[in-house]
């Protein structure tokens, strides 16, 4: 009876560790990671056997072959003489880039019309409106054929051009500006800035601290302008200006075939790099428009008016008061944006853009072959990006967080 009894007590005590939520969850998550461990396997083993039988060598030693082929951007040294793995980081680069400048024009813009669309003049409100609700719903890759087919091809042919105060030109080769070239010195115009960039983050530290305990506001922004402009051009002109323009040369005499922009003079903006970022700027500033607006909307109207009460001005109670509370609604939403525009730099392939998709795993992996590595080595550029771009953006936001006092 008693060993009845002990059995009957052994099969609770089982049933009743199974009945333990905590259990059943490493039970079942074990489980998952081990399926998922085999799956990596099977696919693992299933490539590699399928790259014997077709007789693909597999490895990244291609990255060492000359790539053979040119580049028109590049921002480092490239020849057609350097490897395929100087092929990705031209690549890299030159996404970095249209990225980077893509997230700046659509933050300004789409803060702008984002606050356009809640003033209280019809005319600004409506333009504001029209914009957002045509650009967002047009699909971006008919936009960027659009600036690249419709109004860049529609400018002065390569052997004309049109000209601002005779120092910015366009054709149909791209913008052509003058082109900095820093000379002895400048390396101490650039610590300058660097040093009056460090010094504005301790003085606004400094100055919300003051704000904190006095009430008194520091005019941080003449500070500011004084430390990261004033500061370096002040260097700037104590070294005797250690800075040259390159010109653009444009050869209109002689033959019709040598008319045109000389290259290596002046910079040059070439027009897929233009209709790219027009595209992604202005379609994604479409987007942040009305994150801006529903987060300025989520403020209670209540700090408006406590503002107003205050004898603060309208633009001083915008940027002081509301903007600050909306971006605890904002940032999570534009870090999405952020991201959506860096993955869809990738449409560059349509107009032929040198970024990473259309030079390493377009060219290259057509020249090559290899598939695996190449398109392994391109999802993994853009998930760091993508982690990157989030971690920092939930610092931001952390930072910009409401803290109870």
């Amino acid at each position: 009876m008693s060993s009845d009894v002990q059995d009957r007590t052994e099969d609770e005590a089982k049933v009743a560790i199974w009945n333990d939520p905590r259990v059943r969850g490493i039970f079942f998550q074990a489980v998952l990671v081990l399926a998922i461990i085999y799956l990596a396997y099977a696919l693992v083993d299933n490539t590699a056997r399928n790259l014997e039988k077709g007789n693909i060598a597999s490895g990244f030693g291609f990255l060492e072959t000359t790539a053979s082929f040119g580049i028109n951007q590049v921002l480092i040294e490239y020849t057609e003489a350097s490897s395929y793995g100087r092929v990705f980081f031209v690549g890299l680069l030159n996404t970095l880039l249209i990225a980077g400048v893509g997230v700046v024009f659509a933050t300004f813009l789409g803060f702008l019309v984002g606050i356009m669309r809640l003033s209280k003049n019809w005319v600004v409100a409506m333009i504001a409106t029209v914009y957002v609700e045509i650009l967002r719903n047009i699909p971006l890759l008919l936009q960027i054929f659009f600036w690249y087919f419709a109004v860049l091809r529609a400018v002065p042919g390569k052997r004309d051009k049109a000209s601002l105060f005779d120092l910015f030109h366009i054709n149909v080769t791209g913008l052509w500006l003058p082109n900095p070239m820093p000379q002895a010195g400048f390396r101490f115009v650039v610590i300058a800035l660097v040093l009056g960039l460090i010094l504005t983050f301790f003085v606004k530290r400094w100055a919300d601290k003051r704000q904190a305990a006095t009430g008194q506001q520091f005019p941080l922004a003449r500070t500011a302008l004084g430390l990261i402009v004033g500061l370096p051009f002040a260097v700037y002109l104590v070294l005797g200006a250690p800075l040259e323009w390159g010109l653009p040369e444009f050869r209109d005499t002689g033959s019709m075939l040598r008319r045109g922009f000389q290259l290596g003079t002046g910079l040059q903006v070439i027009p897929e790099f233009l209709a790219l970022l027009f595209a992604l700027s202005l379609y994604t500033a479409s987007f942040i428009a009305e994150i801006v607006r529903a987060g300025i909307l989520a403020v209670s109207y209540g700090q408006t008016e406590a503002a107003s009460a205050l004898g603060i001005k309208n633009s001083h109670t915008l940027r002081l008061v509301i903007i600050p509370q909306a971006l605890r609604v904002i940032i999570p939403p534009l870090t999405s944006q952020y991201l959506n525009l860096t993955k869809n730099s990738s449409l560059a392939v349509a107009v032929a853009y040198p970024d990473l998709v259309s030079v390493f795993a377009g060219t290259v992996l057509n020249q090559t072959g290899q598939a695996v590595e190449i398109i392994l080595m391109t999802m993994s550029v853009y998930l760091t990006i993508s982690i990157l771009t989030s971690v920092f953006m939930n610092w931001y936001n952390a930072k910009m967080a409401l803290v109870e006092r």
